[in-house]
């Protein structure tokens, strides 16, 4: 049977996103040549990782350079001798005869890792005294101390959020990863739905709707403040397809669209002052942008004559040239601003349109925002007999939304629930759940919409039920 090669897409590309990857630690980087990369207290290049395909394993020899590691054949452990148990070993740090200053001219002449750790064993004078598994444990110790060893992977929803979680789970509001996971489950999501996001997840939760629904279907995120954020979504590298289907929508503006006085023409000034309240997500740069671009669509015609008679004036300093041509500069860059915000009105209309439809595929909520008002809100954009699920760090606010949606009425299967993640390290003779366990990864509520009865609530459907409910079937007290 032929080999099969590696699939086209897999090989590392510049210009790709990439994770690193070294035991449990990640970190995702742009494949950029000469740009210094440093990495667990590493420093290196991915010049040589480009072309490899992805999951290679690299080792960093001198100059910060990667080259692919050769699979080495574990030296046998027969040969080793182990003690019974460790309960001579004294730790006075007088056990290695190597000094701190014979490892570094080791090091500077260029010597492999492997060769080190052989040479630190072999100059411990309590190596043989330890058990068989204490051996192993400090071998493996002096391995990732003196082995720079770096994988390089593809970037995918498990990896990242597995990475968020352990380097900024902040950022993504303590969102675990298997939470996110029954996220992406309860909510049912797959290609070609239409989806309603509201996330303050740094686009990580974005992201994963993006991956699971492959590029079919749409998305509209809302977004609080001046723009969506979404440092995380552009970590997965997904291709410039993905992004033609997902809309964006101000939560701003819900209220207004629902009470059918939605309108675009309160967009410049009303973003102006938002962009004053809350500047997080922008730049100076858009900001001023935005400033401007509400001065300078007062009236159009205004500028045109403007324009006329700056020409006039140009042409008779036609010594200044410079000046001439650093005005139309300007009027390039204002023709460009008031292009780009035609076209943020284009979309967001767009977006408004697709929501009024209300007939989207689902809901998720992950935001650090209180869930109940968003929740009742957005709700009203959901087709009947389509889940929506709801992440909250806590479980009070949650609980809150449970009994608004209960007494509210319009949904079924209402479930309020955490999930509980313990890792396990699997190794014969010592496999035993790891000592290290996550205190809390979130709280998800779940349900489906149906058509709501206006006319009903479930309190009175209660007391209904009490009335025809049997004598038999009553506790006797």
């Amino acid at each position: 049977a032929m080999e099969p090669g590696p699939r086209p897409g897999l090989r590392i590309c510049e210009g790709d996103c990439a994770v690193l990857k070294r035991d449990d630690v990640f970190k995702a980087v742009p494949v950029l040549r000469r740009r210094k990369i440093i990495f667990e207290k590493q420093w290196f290049y991915l010049d040589n990782a480009i072309g490899h395909t992805y999951g290679t394993t690299f080792e960093v020899t001198s100059g910060g350079n990667l080259q692919p590691k050769q699979e080495v054949e574990e030296t046998s452990t027969e040969t080793k001798e182990a003690g019974t148990d460790n309960r001579n070993i004294v730790d006075d740090g007088k056990s290695q005869k190597l000094t701190h200053d014979d490892i570094k001219a080791l090091k500077d002449k260029g010597i492999k890792g492997q060769e080190i750790v052989q040479q630190l064993i072999e100059n411990s004078t309590t190596f043989r005294d330890k058990t068989e598994f204490a051996q192993d444990k400090y071998i493996k110790k002096k391995k990732k101390k003196y082995e720079a060893v770096i994988t390089i992977v593809k970037p995918s929803t498990r990896i990242l959020s597995t990475m968020y979680y352990a380097r900024e789970p902040g950022k993504i509001s303590h969102l675990r990863y298997d939470t996110l996971a029954q996220m992406l489950t309860l909510g049912n999501i797959r290609a070609g739905n239409k989806m309603i996001v509201v996330e303050t997840c740094a686009g990580l939760v974005l992201g994963a709707v993006m991956e699971r629904m492959g590029g079919y279907g749409s998305i509209i995120q809302m977004y609080p403040g001046g723009g969506p954020v979404r440092a995380a979504t552009s970590c997965f590298g997904f291709p410039k397809s993905f992004f033609d289907n997902l809309h964006e929508f101000p939560l701003s503006k819900v209220d207004s669209l629902l009470s059918g006085t939605f309108s675009t023409e309160t967009l410049p000034s009303e973003e102006s002052t938002l962009v004053e309240e809350e500047s997080n997500g922008l730049t100076d740069e858009k900001q001023t942008s935005l400033l401007e671009a509400e001065e300078e669509s007062t009236t159009e015609t205004a500028m045109e004559i403007s324009q006329a008679e700056e020409h006039d004036i140009a042409d008779v300093n036609a010594e200044d040239g410079e000046f001439k041509e650093s005005k139309e500069k300007e009027n390039d860059s204002v023709r460009q601003k008031q292009r780009k915000q035609w076209e943020r009105r284009k979309k967001l209309i767009e977006a408004a349109a697709l929501l009024a439809e209300k007939n989207a595929d689902g809901l998720i909520v992950a935001s650090k925002f209180h869930p109940t008002p968003l929740l009742l809100s957005l709700l009203e954009f959901v087709a009947p007999s389509r889940p929506f699920v709801v992440y909250c760090q806590y479980k009070e606010p949650l609980l809150e939304c449970y009994t608004k949606l209960r007494e509210r009425g319009g949904v079924i299967y209402l479930k309020l629930s955490e999930t509980w993640l313990r890792n396990y390290q699997v190794l014969p003779d010592r496999s035993h759940p790891k000592l290290t366990m996550s205190g809390g990864g979130g709280y998800l509520l779940s349900g489906i919409t149906v058509v709501l009865d206006k006319g009903k609530s479930d309190s009175s459907h209660l007391e209904a039920l009490k009335i025809e409910e049997p004598s038999s079937k009553r506790c006797k007290l």
